[in-house]
């Protein structure tokens, strides 16, 4: 494929899934400057390193391996934790409904391990595959099936405790 294809197939893909990267990005940072600054930051990142792209099939799953990172590069520069209050949530949630219904479910994923709140939000909030979780996060299968579990089980205890009744 061309250089330039691979250059469409990438502003496609982007401009097709804004709102997931975005959203992707706001369930690490808790704010909408920060997420909008990873995502253009991600954008940058993907443009400087498109040539690296062995398929342009994963492009998709390779540019939300770089919008995972770009947000965790960000927690450990700010080191700082923000909560939203409920308006701002209703107002994100406009463009999917089901997403981050709860307040409280929220609350419990942000106590995950980031490990587990990763695999988690890509699973549950974004859709995707095992395999194209594994392939983001830089990990096996059963390693994201494994962390998908315990995760899972952790939110478990966590809303058995009646920590958020």
């Amino acid at each position: 494929m061309k250089k330039n294809d691979v250059h469409a197939v990438f502003v496609t893909c982007v401009t097709e899934h804004k709102e997931d990267f975005y959203r992707l990005a706001y369930s690490y940072v808790k704010n909408q400057e920060d997420a909008l600054d990873i995502v253009q930051d991600s954008i940058h990142k993907g443009l400087m390193a498109i040539d690296a792209i062995k398929d342009p099939q994963s492009i998709k799953s390779w540019f939300y391996k770089i919008v995972v990172r770009t947000s965790l590069d960000f927690l450990r520069r700010q080191k700082k934790l923000v909560y939203v209050d409920s308006q701002t949530m209703d107002t994100l949630n406009q463009g999917k409904v089901e997403v981050y219904k709860n307040i409280d479910l929220q609350n419990a994923l942000d106590e995950l391990p980031i490990q587990y709140r990763t695999i988690i939000i890509l699973r549950f909030f974004e859709y995707l595959k095992i395999d194209e979780i594994a392939e983001i996060v830089d990990e096996n299968v059963n390693t994201v099936k494994t962390r998908l579990y315990r995760g899972l089980k952790l939110l478990r205890i966590t809303f058995n405790e009646g920590e958020f009744d």
